[in-house]
């Protein structure tokens, strides 16, 4: 799980937590999540962060591995206006998450990812975002059963999202 150095799309939008922090809840995230690990490549590469210098990075680390790009349903109506998008598209399999609230994404010929290498997993549906995290962070409710505990701790410890409204 790659955290962004500065993620482009966000910055100027709303305030975003330092990308130290960021990893530091990833990391207690998925420590006892087998094969699945935190990745601080983009905040060591400093700057913006874009998809396609990580994807770029990545094959370069280990050209014969085969890169899986998870995105939210939320985010594929956006692919288009990523930086690079076509050097992105020719790099990567996509996996489309559904989302609470983003119609289901159609694969086929004449769907928006056509022209992508994709597929589509489907998660039991949680209807609450990051924004609704964050702000139950903020004002102290819990987060039990939402977010894994060793990250809930993390927040706690550092005192993360408590400015954030």
């Amino acid at each position: 799980m790659v955290v962004a150095n500065e993620p482009w799309q966000k910055v100027g939008e709303r305030s975003v937590t330092p990308a130290a922090e960021r990893l530091a809840v990833v990391e207690a995230a998925v420590a006892s999540t087998p094969g699945v690990e935190a990745s601080a490549i983009e905040i060591e590469r400093g700057g913006a962060s874009y998809t396609a210098d990580t994807v770029e990075e990545l094959a370069r680390r280990g050209p014969r591995a085969e890169i899986y790009l998870v995105v939210g349903a939320d985010v594929v109506s956006g692919l288009d206006a990523w930086e690079r998008v076509d050097a992105v598209r020719s790099s990567v399999t996509l996996v489309v998450v559904n989302r609470p609230g983003s119609a289901a994404v159609d694969l086929g010929p004449e769907g928006p990812v056509a022209s992508w290498r994709a597929a589509a997993i489907e998660i039991p549906a949680l209807e609450i975002s990051s924004t609704d995290l964050r702000e139950r962070a903020a004002t102290g409710r819990p987060l039990d059963f939402l977010v894994p505990e060793a990250a809930i701790r993390v927040i706690r410890e550092r005192g993360l999202y408590a400015s954030w409204r």
